[in-house]
């Protein structure tokens, strides 16, 4: 597999998921396949509660890639179907994370994630 700037920033942000945030390696699934208008789609990370449900979506640019809004719409499509509680995009350098308000349809823009419990 050749190791793309994408995909480098892919595999330290799962081993930050892990070492940092604890979360187990289980619960972590890589290009998660899924279908939205008849288009295969696939999420960079995602990572599963207890229960089996999606919880975390993180999308991955590489590290010269600006996050834009068109990032944030194209994570936010994903998670119409995925209905995650928690949406993360990153190039590496620049993070954000955002928690849903689904009921008013909103994100909240959060300093971190919080650690796996």
């Amino acid at each position: 597999m050749v190791l793309t700037p994408e995909e480098w920033v892919r595999q330290h942000y799962v081993q930050y998921l892990i070492k940092e945030k604890k979360y187990p390696t289980s619960l972590i699934a890589l290009e998660k396949q899924l279908t939205i208008n008849n288009r295969i789609k696939r999420t960079d990370i995602l990572v599963f509660n207890k229960e089996g449900n999606p919880d975390i979506i993180v999308e991955c640019k590489a590290p010269q890639i600006k996050i834009t809004q068109a990032t944030f719409d194209q994570i936010a499509r994903y998670n119409l179907k995925l209905r995650a509680n928690f949406l993360i995009v990153t190039n590496g350098l620049e993070h954000f994370y955002c928690k849903m308000d689904f009921e008013n349809e909103t994100y909240i823009f959060l300093k971190e994630i919080p650690d796996y419990k």
